[in-house]
């Protein structure tokens, strides 16, 4: 191993053991040396997600079990009582979430052909439920009731990628947007995880919304029980006017 690859090494298992990373140990993670491992060994969100699924790979844990439970009560909740007829979300996954849901009309939009694939075969039956890949929405497709990011916007490390992502979202909604995530600015060991406080990208470029509403995670995140518990809390927006 020559120094270079050495100090990128020693460098990584240090940022490794810190769990969420403070101001100075941020600064660290942002050096060159550490920087462009990080770069290197990431393809990029939509190339990761499109080899996670090619892989076998499923949307994680939250989309199973007792998370995707809570998830579904508090969104089919949402959906009845606000009268919601057609929903749009941007990160369909692999669908098991979509399993539990009960919306009218539903439009899954991914990054990747295979989790389109996936969920166009999982729900073949359902007229109710399309899918389409982010670049190549009809251009028709017009606006919906509720707009959804379901733990997303966490995985969305490049800068440009995350604008895009919040102008689409908020850009197709009618009423509501709903964003189940971290609502904080850190850096994480794992080179697809990047918390943002995407509550100030909303305050500074969707000023005709307004926060309307905050249901904390039922099972907030424990280290000891990562699979069943989450980082993730509901956030929810209104336009105005």
């Amino acid at each position: 191993m020559n120094a270079g690859n050495a100090n990128t090494s020693n460098l990584k298992k240090f940022i490794k053991g810190i769990p969420v990373l403070g101001p100075a140990a941020r600064k660290l993670a942002q050096l060159p040396v550490f920087a462009g491992a990080r770069r290197r060994a990431f393809p990029g969100s939509a190339s990761f997600w499109e080899n996670r699924y090619r892989e076998g790979g499923s949307s994680g844990p939250g989309s199973y079990g007792r998370l995707s439970e809570f998830k579904a009560e508090i969104l089919n909740e949402f959906v009845r009582t606000r009268d919601i007829r057609s929903v749009i979300e941007y990160g369909c996954g692999d669908g098991a979430q979509l399993e539990l849901a009960v919306y009218p009309e539903y439009v899954g939009v991914d990054v990747a052909k295979v989790s389109v694939a996936r969920c166009s075969a999982r729900f073949a039956a359902d007229s109710t439920k399309r899918f389409y890949l982010a670049d190549a929405l009809p251009k028709d497709l017009g606006t919906f009731d509720l707009a959804m990011s379901l733990d997303v916007i966490f995985h969305l490390v490049e800068d440009s990628v995350f604008d895009s992502y919040m102008r689409s979202l908020f850009g197709r909604s009618k009423h509501y947007v709903v964003i189940y995530s971290s609502n904080y600015d850190a850096l994480t060991e794992a080179p697809h995880v990047r918390h943002r406080k995407f509550a100030t990208w909303v305050e500074e470029n969707a000023r005709d919304w307004q926060a309307a509403g905050f249901v904390p995670n039922r099972f907030p995140f424990d280290r000891d029980r990562p699979e069943e518990t989450s980082f993730a809390d509901f956030h929810f927006f209104a336009r105005q006017g």
